[in-house]
């Protein structure tokens, strides 16, 4: 076994930091064991090892592969929880969308503007700006700007002006404010990677079968590694749930009933080219169950979203013809063309973990976060919402550290920002020199700097080396050879699923749904993770499968029997 570091300052997220880091997990108890890799369990390593705790993470299949990758893709305060007097969950999540736009990932993060459209004169107006009022206070309370504008009125003509694709019979005018977007699934994976820079234990494709238990005390896990069938224990004095929808089945494995049950709720979102909705903003409008968003995504819109019960596969949570029907019936309500079937590129599904508590009191807990030590060395959070997974991973591990002899000094993950922040500003005021200086377009570089931020250097030394790297892969323009090699040797992903769906977005942005892409990916990729010729093909032939099941699925005309036809493509598991 190779020597075993005290500091780790690699920003590498490889298959032999992979490798490393299992030995180290089996090698010492740890003081903190998060099991989870979405935005909250991701969240919580960085914060656990920011303190200076041996920290430990393990995620079941690829870094996001859940919940945390099939957002709305925003960074908001939400707007319409407002209305529900839900006042400290808005000032919350308005100052983490702050910290997040100016300090801990700008080049993931940014600004977007959306238009409330208004149908009745006086009263709506003033009743809305009210609240838009409030939000942009609330937004100056954390201490900093909120980094975005205020909000603004606009008279009828100015909103056809700037939405000509807008019904003029759908509004008589509007008021506009501003959110944030981010990448979610590309968030996550630069989470993981910058906790294991400060030197966090992370491995994906690491499942956890079961928790040691020294009579009622969780002591550490059982854990299965899915790429090389190998079995073994991880040993922690802190546990730490943080795996969303699959929750109440983790708790089921320390044979804990527990107050509070998370329920997955369904959302779909279109995908929807960017010409056939002409737009300078985004759009929120009132549905009778909820609201729907259109918002802009570099050349297309997502359009969504529903919010349905889900109780079958909770990994593949599957879009029907009704669901996609829905959401079609109340975007095209408000517009002058309206969108078909035809237009929809990309559609993708995911599971909100909703708390219901067995009290009425709990179940009014949809949209906030809950921390409990439910059995001594277990700790559990759920719930809550994306923009505000700092804080519900500070909340995890401070009452990991309560149940910890010794001081452990406070949370600082207000003040780390993300692998590849720092300097960003700079960097992007030189984009046209280091276009000139690679012979590209601006915008190539502008497309790097917005998805690696200064780590940008990284993929460009790759480029030097090699320069068919700079070439777009077949089907998905926006993406180059060096992305794809770049997120093998440095970002955690160990199969082609792994780089079409969540380190790119190809998955859902390309007409084909990156069938077109797999094969050179997965070249690409076998370069980097020592794969022969029918290991690639494998990985090729069950992406394409997966793509043939989804799209079948969305034929569907319930749950039940899309989530049938989802189930018939296999899940690759490779045993190295």
């Amino acid at each position: 076994m190779a020597k075993l570091k005290s500091v780790t300052r690699s920003n590498r997220l490889g298959p032999d930091e992979r490798r490393e880091a299992i030995e180290r997990l089996k090698a010492k108890e740890l003081d903190i064991l998060v099991v989870g890799g979405g935005i909250v369990g991701t969240g919580a390593a960085l914060d656990a090892v920011t303190r200076g705790l041996s920290t430990g993470l393990l995620e079941a299949r690829d870094w996001a592969s859940g919940t945390s990758s099939r957002s709305s893709k925003l960074v908001h305060g939400g707007i319409r929880y407002l209305e529900q007097l839900d006042f400290r969950l808005v000032r919350e999540a308005l100052i983490e969308r702050g910290l997040l736009l100016q300090r801990l990932a700008p080049h993931l993060v940014k600004p977007v503007r959306f238009l409330y459209p208004l149908k009745k004169r006086v009263i709506e107006r003033f009743y809305i700006g009210a609240g838009m009022m409030l939000y942009d206070i609330f937004s100056y309370t954390g201490g900093r700007p909120p980094g975005v504008p205020h909000h603004r009125h606009l008279s009828k003509t100015q909103v056809m002006r700037a939405i000509p694709s807008l019904a003029p019979n759908a509004l008589i005018g509007g008021a506009t404010y501003y959110d944030a977007q981010v990448d979610d699934a590309r968030y996550v994976a630069s989470l993981a990677r910058t906790a294991s820079f400060y030197g966090a234990h992370v491995a994906s494709r690491v499942n956890v079968e079961g928790f040691i238990k020294v009579g009622e005390r969780v002591v550490g896990v059982k854990a299965h590694d899915l790429q090389t069938d190998e079995h073994f224990e991880i040993r922690a004095r802190q546990v730490v749930n943080a795996t969303g929808v699959w929750t109440d089945d983790t708790q089921r494995m320390v044979g804990e009933r527990g107050t509070f049950h998370v329920r997955a709720s369904k959302g779909i979102h279109l995908v929807v080219p960017r010409d056939r909705i002409q737009s300078a903003m985004g759009m929120i409008f009132r549905t009778e169950k909820s609201v729907l968003f259109v918002i802009p995504w570099g050349r297309h819109w997502l359009v969504g979203t529903t919010d349905t019960d889900w109780n079958l596969d909770k990994a593949h949570p599957a879009a029907t013809a009704a669901d996609i029907d829905y959401v079609l019936e109340h975007v095209n309500a408000v517009l002058r063309v309206p969108l078909t079937r035809e237009d929809v590129e990309g559609v993708f599904a995911g599971l909100r973990p909703l708390l219901a508590g067995e009290s009425e009191q709990t179940s009014k807990l949809s949209r906030e976060h809950i921390v409990a030590h439910t059995v001594p060395g277990l700790v559990v959070v759920a719930g809550g919402k994306w923009t505000t997974y700092r804080v519900m991973a500070k909340d995890a591990i401070d009452a990991a550290v309560d149940a910890m002899d010794g001081r452990v000094p406070a949370s600082t993950t207000d003040e780390i920002p993300l692998l590849g922040a720092e300097g960003y500003h700079a960097a992007w005021n030189k984009r046209a020199k280091i276009a000139r200086a690679f012979g590209v377009h601006k915008v190539r570089i502008e497309h790097l700097l917005n998805r690696y931020g200064t780590l940008t250097d990284d993929l460009l030394d790759l480029i030097r080396e090699d320069a068919s790297l700079l070439d777009p892969l077949p089907g998905a323009d926006d993406y180059i050879g060096a992305e794809v090699v770049y997120a093998a040797s440095h970002e955690g992903a160990l199969h082609l699923d792994d780089v079409l769906a969540r380190r790119t977005r190809i998955s859902i942005e390309a007409w084909d749904r990156g069938v077109s892409a797999a094969p050179v990916a997965a070249k690409l990729m076998g370069g980097v993770l020592g794969w022969d010729a029918e290991r690639e093909q494998l990985e090729v032939e069950r992406y394409i499968q997966r793509v043939a099941a989804e799209r079948a699925s969305q034929e569907m005309p319930d749950d039940e029997s899309a989530d049938r036809v989802r189930l018939e493509a296999p899940d690759i598991v490779a045993i190295d």
